[in-house]
């Protein structure tokens, strides 16, 4: 069924092109839900390399923005699924976003939210009618009831974030104390922020890990160095360690808002200093110079990664996984957290 513009309840829903009330990366910078793989040009990046259609849905009431939610379409053994973020890339966090909420009381913030998130899966079924989807919002979108009231499944999972407002000497101080001890580590080594050629060597390591645990990686250099290239300066972050001439290790951070994030990076290595924590630190204190409050080291779910993670002194936080399909299809979620 061809579908354009929806209404539900006095909230229009539609594809952002066929608005022209306001650019769809102004909306995403509005939103305190909203994340760095929101903006636009990170959406067609997605696209590209998942081999998907993008489809930026946003909702209005009259003419003012109440949300975005973009939303991926891929097709699989003749089947259409609908994901956000993308499939198979590694991407954290995507899903609904919202809007000039927080103005409401509660009764009217939740009635929005339901609306919105109702009108957006009214569209993807009948535009798409998908077998299967999935979507993984950012840890500031809370409210996943309205998804839970749709039947779909509710996963919860978690991550950890450094609180970076105190400033360096206290942030500092609430490590353990061998993060204190590595971070103070004299030694001859260079952390810097780089470019494409950064990238390129912290994903290659990233990936030879992988291969060696016998565990898929879905990052390419080329997805990498195409956020990097058209997302707006300082988005993508790529910290490197030099030692002796040679990048021997890295991060690639990314920024929105009052977060940055540890995206991909860290891979085990085999020198004396300890490259992870002085990289680590260094992403922090940068951030912390640009007044930025938080640091999202990305996933807490692992238990082998955990220990690394908790040195910092984060706080736990959830965020959640929503899904819905048929039997057949829900197999293919397994698929799919492989892939990520």
């Amino acid at each position: 069924m061809s579908v354009t513009i929806i209404e539900n309840d006095g909230i229009s829903i539609g594809r952002a092109t066929e608005f022209d009330h306001h650019d769809w990366n102004d909306l995403v910078e509005r939103s305190p839900q909203a994340g760095v793989f929101h903006y636009r040009e990170s959406l067609e990046v997605q696209a590209d390399h998942a081999d998907a259609t993008v489809h930026p849905l946003v909702g209005y009431k009259g003419q003012e923005p109440v949300g975005v939610f973009p939303v991926f379409e891929t097709r699989k053994g003749g089947m259409t699924m609908a994901f956000s973020p993308a499939p198979g890339l590694w991407v954290s966090y995507l899903g609904p976003a919202l809007l000039n909420h927080r103005k409401l009381k509660r009764r009217k913030r939740e009635r929005r939210n339901k609306r919105f998130v109702r009108g957006c899966l009214d569209w993807i079924d009948r535009r798409l009618n998908p077998k299967f989807t999935q979507v993984r919002p950012v840890p500031d979108y809370r409210d996943v009831r309205p998804f839970e009231w749709a039947d779909f499944d509710v996963q919860v999972r978690h991550t950890y974030s450094v609180d970076l407002t105190p400033g360096e000497e206290d942030v500092l101080m609430s490590f353990s104390s061998d993060a204190r001890n590595n971070i103070r580590t004299d030694g001859d080594y260079r952390v810097y922020e780089g470019g494409p050629d950064e990238i390129a060597a912290i994903i290659s390591q990233v990936r030879s890990r992988h291969d060696e645990q016998d565990e898929s990686y879905g990052v390419t250099p080329e997805f990498v160095t195409d956020l990097y290239e058209r997302l707006p300066d300082g988005a993508v972050r790529p910290y490197a360690c030099e030692i002796d001439g040679e990048i021997a290790g890295g991060m690639i951070a990314l920024e929105f808002g009052d977060t940055v994030y540890r995206w991909q990076g860290g891979a085990k290595h085999d020198r004396d200093l300890p490259v992870n924590d002085l990289v680590d630190w260094a992403i922090m204190t940068d951030a912390m110079d640009r007044g930025v409050e938080r640091y999202d080291l990305v996933g807490a779910n692992e238990e082998r990664l955990c220990g690394y993670k908790a040195k910092f002194g984060p706080e736990l936080r959830s965020h959640y996984t929503l899904q819905q399909g048929t039997r057949v299809t829900n197999a293919l979620s397994s698929v799919y957290q492989k892939l990520r």
